[in-house]
């Protein structure tokens, strides 16, 4: 049976952890611990090492969904986690100042990884402030020379963080989408 490895990865409070619990057919594995620094603001835990979760497809195949941390002290993890990894979700917050900032700076932080694998771009928080669009994150991807699909998702939404990994499956091998 096909088994496959997707990271997650985006800004403190973008719905990483969130997206993977809704998305996985078994209980995530979190490592959230109380959040000491700025962080505290936005949420009271923070992921300190990785969120896993399963999605089983049709036909017996799973998909490993890893997060990482959002706070860059510990991105000694993201290139652990991309080990093995058939691509990469981002997810942006649109309700933080500059969100094109980290677009920037996570399309930087894993661009070696981006570079040899696919990426789609989950835009979250959009009902708290519409703008920018999904236009102006794909005009600022080609921008910076990528092409990838973007989304406005709910985290909460199982169907909103499928259409993402089903997109990024899709940009890997077309055939794959049919046992999702």
């Amino acid at each position: 049976m096909p088994e496959h490895k997707i990271i997650f990865t985006g800004p403190v409070g973008a719905g990483k952890t969130t997206a993977i619990a809704t998305l996985s057919d078994i209980p995530i594995v979190r490592t959230d611990e109380m959040a000491t620094d700025m962080t505290a603001r936005r949420k009271p835990n923070t992921t300190v090492a990785m969120d896993y979760g399963v999605m089983n497809l049709d036909g017996g195949g799973r998909v490993h969904l890893f997060g990482t941390p959002g706070q860059e002290r510990f991105d000694f993890m993201w290139d652990i986690l991309t080990q093995g990894g058939l691509g990469l979700v981002l997810l942006l917050d649109n309700s933080r100042p500059k969100p094109f900032n980290d677009l920037l700076f996570f399309l930087n932080a894993f661009r070696k990884f981006v570079d040899r694998t696919r990426l789609v771009v989950g835009i979250t928080f959009m009902d708290e402030r519409p703008a920018p669009g999904i236009p102006d994150y794909s005009d600022q991807l080609r921008a910076l020379g990528y092409s990838a699909p973007v989304f406005e998702v709910d985290a909460r939404r199982r169907e909103d963080v499928a259409t993402l990994v089903e997109a990024l499956l899709y940009c890997i091998d077309p055939g794959i989408v049919d046992h999702v």
